[in-house]
């Protein structure tokens, strides 16, 4: 029987669920965030007719990646349009250039505007949290393509992405503890879900480094391509040991190489090309997979193996914004961190002399502006 005398609208019709406007996609200079859709390849490198992957880019490699307000607004709005797009199998969010994923919260506007703005600081997290509830809701796969350093709020932002595939010259680690913040955009909530707690403890507070290759081991990411060359072919990370698990009864694998070997291996390293075509080649082989599986049920299955990241994430949510606001005050710690980070160029240091707070605060001494100038390093003499 025909079904004709049933309402339909047209099949091709395709309705705009989106809340949010692509003003500041628009951006034709960094610092900015980019939106690309690529078509979907098969593995021989064919396009597929109709299906794309979005492709999302921090653009401010003069910052290593740091993403400015007007940037996270953008990526949360980038977000927010792959997940809309039926067109879209995955998302791909990476950094531009070879050198850094992105190494976080852009410094000189946290030490030269968000200090001593609570309320502020309070927007600013809002405009996060919808950076990480469109991956929440996304009916998409979010891969991290991390193209270089991970490093602190760049750590975290990439660490709400499902999968990450790295180029094994990428570093990741936290830095917060070490100026003057806490890792409390996610790296403390999810690693603690992903990694074991006593390597969530040390990774998320030590302020200590990783390579690529340890992330994998510690099971924090999902694949490593080597992306250096030589002779016109392919080697692994010459800084890292890659060539055996144990020596001398530690776990060797992934840890970096010490003293003048690492130092020979650091100037091999940084005479070699790059080439990322592996790292792009990963990302959209891991794309084709999920392209050749039922939408709805790639869908479903993320929303709920997210649910642990995202149960960890908000049970701690509410205090998160509350703790910026109350430690961007003047002369605290937050002040002097980003402050010291910020005038490198006129002290020579990206540091205070933590050991001299401690010991202030050990006789009773406030937080002050006399604190404040007994630890920062002082202008270097022209």
């Amino acid at each position: 029987m025909a079904l004709d005398w049933v309402p339909r609208s047209p099949k091709d019709e395709i309705l705009n669920h989106r809340i949010t406007s692509d003003e500041r996609l628009q951006r034709t200079e960094p610092p900015r965030t980019t939106y690309e859709l690529k078509p979907l390849l098969d593995p021989n490198g064919n396009q597929v007719k109709d299906l794309h992957v979005a492709w999302i880019t921090l653009d401010n490699p003069a910052q290593y990646n740091s993403y400015t307000l007007d940037m996270l607004a953008a990526t949360a709005v980038a977000f927010d349009k792959a997940s809309h797009d039926p067109s879209v199998v995955c998302v791909v969010f990476t950094g531009a250039g070879d050198r850094a994923f992105c190494t976080g919260g852009n410094v000189p506007e946290y030490s030269e505007h968000y200090v001593m703005r609570p309320l502020d600081c309070q927007e600013y997290m809002s405009v996060y949290w919808r950076a990480f509830d469109a991956v929440w809701l996304s009916p998409k796969p979010f891969i991290r393509r991390a193209n270089g350093m991970s490093i602190g709020g760049g750590e975290e932002i990439g660490g709400v992405c499902d999968l990450t595939v790295a180029a094994d010259t990428a570093t990741f680690g936290q830095v917060g503890p070490l100026h003057g913040s806490t890792a409390m955009g996610g790296a403390c909530q999810f690693k603690s879900v992903e990694m074991t707690m006593q390597d969530a403890m040390w990774n998320a507070v030590s302020c200590e480094q990783w390579s690529a290759y340890k992330m994998f081991r510690k099971n924090y990411i999902h694949k490593v391509v080597p992306v250096l060359k030589q002779d016109g072919s392919f080697i692994r990370n010459p800084e890292v040991i890659t060539d055996k698990y144990v020596e001398n009864g530690e776990i060797a694998y992934g840890e970096f190489k010490a003293g003048e070997e690492r130092k020979k291996a650091k100037e091999l390293a940084k005479s070699l090309p790059k080439d990322l075509s592996l790292l792009d080649k990963a990302c959209m082989d891991m794309a084709w997979t999920f392209a050749n599986l039922y939408p709805q049920q790639v869908a479903v299955s993320f929303g709920l193996l997210r649910a642990q990241k995202k149960v960890a994430y908000e049970r701690t949510k509410a205090e998160i914004i509350w703790w910026w606001a109350a430690n961007a005050g003047a002369y605290g710690e937050f002040d002097m961190g980003m402050s010291a980070f910020n005038t490198k160029k006129v002290t020579g240091s990206t540091d205070i002399d933590v050991i001299k707070l401690r010991q202030m605060l050990a006789k009773g001494h406030p937080y002050d502006e006399e604190m404040f100038k007994a630890v920062m390093a002082k202008p270097q003499q022209k």
